[in-house]
């Protein structure tokens, strides 16, 4: 069972256990958070899609901790000018631990989760328009003779 969650402006497919880093977030370390814009949910081959969230839909997580990404270098150099600048950046994120993924407010089983009704065709004579009648051809223009 998976799930594709938006989280901080991103999309992240989560499983339960899971850990993820996402942008910085503002909860305390150990806290618990919920995100509901559950985009699209997969249960035992059965999907589950959004328009553009699930209704009810819900994934939990556990807050780890707030750490810093790798430094960027950022390098500026203007040749022949004797211009150089050098600075560094190192990203804010924060590690979560996925704890459940839940469908209307329980836990999802294979039961609750349905696939989104599917659109009917309408039927084929109704839907194709009546055939054009073929333009008569044209004879071809008589040949003049010299």
């Amino acid at each position: 069972m998976y799930a594709i969650v938006e989280i901080a402006g991103q999309q992240f497919k989560v499983q339960k256990d899971q850990k993820i880093f996402v942008h910085r977030l503002n909860a305390e370390e150990g806290k618990k958070v919920d995100f509901d814009k559950v985009l699209l949910l997969e249960n035992g081959g059965k999907v589950t899609l959004g328009a553009p969230a699930i209704k009810g839909a819900k994934v939990s997580a556990k807050v780890e901790k707030h750490v810093k990404g790798d430094k960027v270098i950022v390098f500026r150099k203007k040749r022949r000018k004797g211009y150089k600048k050098k600075n560094g950046h190192r990203q804010s994120f924060t590690s979560l631990t996925i704890s459940d993924i839940k469908v209307g407010g329980g836990k999802a089983s294979a039961e609750k989760v349905e696939k989104a009704p599917a659109k009917k065709a309408a039927p084929k004579a109704a839907a194709k328009a009546p055939a054009k009648k073929a333009a008569p051809k044209k004879k071809a223009a008589p040949k003049k003779e010299d």
